[in-house]
């Protein structure tokens, strides 16, 4: 599905719902593999937009501080290179309808290279830095599927920790380093108040229920069963996408478009 492809409102809800399945898809068997490396990026100051207390300051997963994040203005030419004179693709100005906010993992004079939300999982392009509009978001998340939890940081400190149900053993939460481009509402009661659309899409399903695109979503446990699953430990209940808490999912309204998510297999 090409980035500037929009469907109609069923059809995005679809996308987002990867999880709207029965509980009990299997317990998680893999062994844990090595996380990728985290992206760093040039310390940009930001001030914190929330109130939430930091529960620890503990930093295992080398989380940054902050991330610069662009806002494209409007659609504007990508590059495979800095520097190249004929852009290899349009970045357009805005996916399902919201804005691109791209996290910036490089940059050179002139240029910045920024994570793409569209297949294949870890698509990234070059711009003209004068084509987008800076600002910076000071969190980040990160999914360990060795341990089932989503961590929140805030400059750089670790401030939330939920039990997460993820992706069961046939449906794999993919692993790597992604980004949240928007908040998007609920599409049903158990999806919780809203769903985080990520940039992470299904390794092992293509089209889920004729939407075009199989795209793991952050959202509510879907039913009582799986939500006593996920208890506090978590568990590998879904098809890939990440099942919280309602309540838990709540405290995640304040993350801006653009924030990094990394999803690890290691344990800390």
């Amino acid at each position: 599905m090409g980035l500037g492809q929009m469907r109609r409102l069923g059809a995005v809800v679809a996308v987002v719902a990867l999880a709207a399945v029965a509980a009990g898809c299997g317990s998680r068997t893999a062994e844990p593999r090595t996380a990728p490396t985290p992206a760093h990026h040039p310390h940009r100051s930001a001030e914190p937009t929330t109130n939430i207390e930091a529960t620890t300051n503990t930093n295992p997963f080398s989380v940054p501080a902050d991330t610069l994040v662009a806002t494209t203005n409007g659609d504007i030419p990508g590059f495979q290179y800095a520097g190249d004179a004929t852009p290899s693709m349009t970045v357009p100005g805005s996916w399902y309808g919201y804005p691109s906010v791209l996290p910036v993992i490089g940059s050179l004079p002139g240029w910045l290279e920024v994570r793409l939300a569209q297949r294949p999982n870890g698509s990234t392009v070059w711009v003209h830095q004068s084509d987008v509009t800076l600002s910076n978001t000071p969190y980040a998340i990160v999914i360990d599927l060795a341990t089932d939890h989503l961590y929140v940081y805030e400059n750089g400190a670790e401030v939330l920790d939920f039990p997460a149900g993820v992706g069961a053993p046939n449906d794999p939460t993919p692993t790597g380093q992604y980004f949240m481009p928007m908040i998007y509402p609920s599409p049903g009661p158990g999806y919780g108040p809203f769903v985080l659309v990520t940039s992470d899409h299904s390794d092992t399903i293509t089209d889920w229920e004729n939407s075009g695109d199989a795209i793991i979503g952050i959202h509510g446990p879907i039913d009582s069963g799986a939500d006593a699953e996920i208890g506090t430990t978590g568990a590998a209940i879904s098809h890939g996408c990440i099942r919280l808490h309602d309540a838990d999912l709540a405290q995640l309204s304040v993350i801006p478009a653009g924030t990094p998510i990394e999803v690890v297999n290691q344990a800390v």
